[in-house]
């Protein structure tokens, strides 16, 4: 399937230097916004209550939310668990308040919505526990960072190697930037959203490298640049199919996915598209900078016999 009936030929990396611009801005505005905003963890991360109450029959969210507001809990996240008629309820740690304390506060907040809500479970989490979830998820995508960059080096070429690991890191800073500025709760979906994008946005730089690779090969005559632009083109109808088709259900899921899932939707949102801009103009441009030539996808042998021709 094509989304276009005539071959493009745009020339994506002729600008490529306000591209670098762009994109070194957007970094160090997403840094610069964890440093002096930080982040908002959720409770996976900071610790707090988890109740699991029981309604006969499915009940209002929005009205529950508002009930728990009023109690003091504002900030108490609600989603759907299971069956509409079973609801998590995650309540932050709050100083000098007990965990039995906020339970009961739960569980008046749920009766006045109805009379027959039943408490199922109830469990802390302790800040400790918190503590631990968050190193434990920054070393899962620090090691996810790793064996993607072993693999890249082994795949390709160093020069799109080092491009495709520099587009792998600019993504998710770019994610975290805009959690941090827009103060949505980060917690273990995001983090799981973050994941997918690295290897949503991996994938889409190894389909431009291999197009690049292959045409290098076969336009012998033509220039790096031209070459690129010429992959890039042809990879385009693909690379907008399938990002367009993506972004359409991560949007349906954060129109209709709730408060619960909205993070998780907006991460990777921001990811598929900050993801398809990045295996182009930041992977490709710097494997082009870096002086990608025909000469590099030689093997040794042929490329000592090239180097000893008058």
């Amino acid at each position: 399937m094509e989304l276009f009936h005539k071959a493009t030929n745009i020339r994506f990396l002729e600008r490529r230097r306000y591209w670098y611009a762009a994109s070194a801005l957007l970094v160090v505005l997403s840094l610069a916004a964890v440093a002096v905003r930080g982040l908002n963890l959720g409770i996976d991360f900071t610790g707090g209550v988890v109740v699991e109450m029981h309604f006969p029959r499915a009940p209002d969210l929005d009205r529950l939310r508002r009930t728990l507001a009023e109690t003091g809990l504002g900030e108490a996240q609600v989603q759907s668990f299971g069956t509409a008629q079973d609801v998590l309820i995650r309540v932050p740690p709050a100083e000098g308040a007990a965990a039995r304390e906020i339970t009961e506060q739960v569980r008046a907040a749920a009766a006045a919505i109805d009379a027959g809500a039943e408490l199922r479970r109830t469990e802390s989490v302790g800040p400790q526990a918190g503590r631990e979830l968050a190193e434990k998820g920054a070393t899962a995508l620090l090691m996810a960072l790793l064996f993607i960059g072993v693999y890249v080096i082994a795949r390709f070429q160093w020069k799109f190697a080092v491009g495709a690991i520099v587009a792998v890191l600019h993504d998710p800073i770019v994610v975290v930037g805009v959690f941090a500025l827009s103060g949505l709760t980060f917690d273990l979906s995001v983090l799981a959203a973050i994941l997918a994008v690295i290897g949503y946005s991996l994938n889409d730089t190894v389909v431009v490298f291999d197009r690049v690779r292959e045409r290098l090969v076969q336009m012998r005559k033509a220039t790096a640049l031209e070459v690129m632009d010429v992959a890039i083109n042809e990879t385009l109808s693909r690379t907008l199919l399938t990002s367009g088709t993506t972004a359409l259900v991560v949007l349906a899921l954060i129109a209709f996915g709730g408060p619960a899932l909205r993070p998780f939707g907006i991460a990777l949102l921001t990811g598929i598209v900050v993801g398809t801009y990045s295996s182009i103009y930041v992977a490709g441009a710097l494997a082009l900078d870096l002086g990608l030539s025909q000469r590099d996808l030689m093997a040794p042998e042929k490329r000592a016999e090239v180097d000893n021709l008058p």
